[in-house]
């Protein structure tokens, strides 16, 4: 067992599968007890029994601000405190795009993405403070930093999830609390599948696929693991990050380097082919240079 997080005490929503329950366990791995915060009952119970006296299990709707408020509160009383939350729940949301979109859907992805952080934020807010300070960490995403990674209204709200841990990083520093957030890329987790309406058991499958096939997608040439992010989220949490607030970690295996061509050489340049510009008055540019050079 490690001790970066020796007598911590921790709240997670979502931690009950993917990146949540990754970081749960690292976590208890570390020292932490952890308040596992779900909807997942069966999947709460098996934690609690694989780490007695380490997991507590609380079914939390993070949709529901009370049940996210009870949660916070028992994790505060069965562990005595609370350092660390993880703001972590979430799913795909209102799918595609302003064509599709409703007022209900952009409202439930609301709630489920950004008033939930918000809440876990707020309700923590008297027991960090009781402890002297803190760490949060929220999940954002890739589909934060640009287009096309992610439907309208998740986009959105995770661009939200960023400024808000920035603007609460500076609101909460006076109380030594720290906010920062972690921006997972293409991890192969239950949301690709739960994003297109598959029930758990279609969503596993799904989440196995992407691990099989998902390598290509980015520089780093594998496909993203629970763990990956779980291991930002643990630095953002540890004394190790003491000097860190008010930022992010991008998780992603390089994918927002740039464009595809920028980083796979056997994808054409995009630029290059609208302007012309052929491999081959590339070499002569270059080979007229370097004449040049020698004079």
């Amino acid at each position: 067992m490690g001790t970066r997080l020796e007598r911590k005490l921790a709240f997670i929503t979502g931690a009950c599968s993917g990146i949540g329950q990754a970081t749960a366990e690292l976590f208890i791995a570390e020292g932490a007890r952890v308040l596992a915060a779900d909807i997942q009952d069966e999947a709460g119970a098996a934690l609690e029994a694989r780490f007695p006296g380490r997991l507590k299990y609380a079914r939390c709707d993070v949709t529901q601000p009370a049940q996210i408020q009870a949660a916070i509160d028992r994790a505060a009383a069965e562990f005595g405190g609370l350092d660390i939350v993880f703001n972590n729940a979430g799913a795909g949301g209102q799918r595609g795009g302003m064509e599709e979109m409703t007022v209900e859907g952009w409202d439930q992805t609301m709630n489920l993405l950004l008033r939930s952080v918000m809440c876990g934020t707020m309700y923590a807010l008297p027991h960090l403070k009781a402890r002297g300070g803190g760490a949060i960490v929220n999940t954002a995403s890739i589909s934060a930093l640009a287009a096309g990674y992610a439907p309208v209204a998740y986009s959105t709200a995770k661009a939200a999830v960023l400024h808000f841990s920035k603007v609460t990083a500076a609101d909460l520093a006076r109380h030594r609390i720290r906010v920062n957030a972690v921006v997972p890329g293409f991890i192969a987790t239950q949301i690709f599948g739960t994003g297109f309406g598959l029930d758990r058991a279609g969503a596993e499958a799904m989440a196995a696929t992407l691990s099989e096939r998902g390598a290509k997608l980015q520089p780093a040439a594998r496909v993203g693991r629970a763990g990956d992010v779980a291991e930002a989220v643990l630095y953002l949490c540890s004394d190790a990050a003491s000097f860190v607030t008010g930022t992010h970690i991008v998780v992603d295996g390089g994918m927002t380097i740039g464009p595809r061509s920028s980083w796979d050489p056997e994808v054409p340049n995009a630029v290059r082919e609208a302007l012309g510009i052929t491999p081959e008055m590339l070499q002569a540019l270059a080979d007229a240079a370097k004449a040049k050079a020698r004079g």
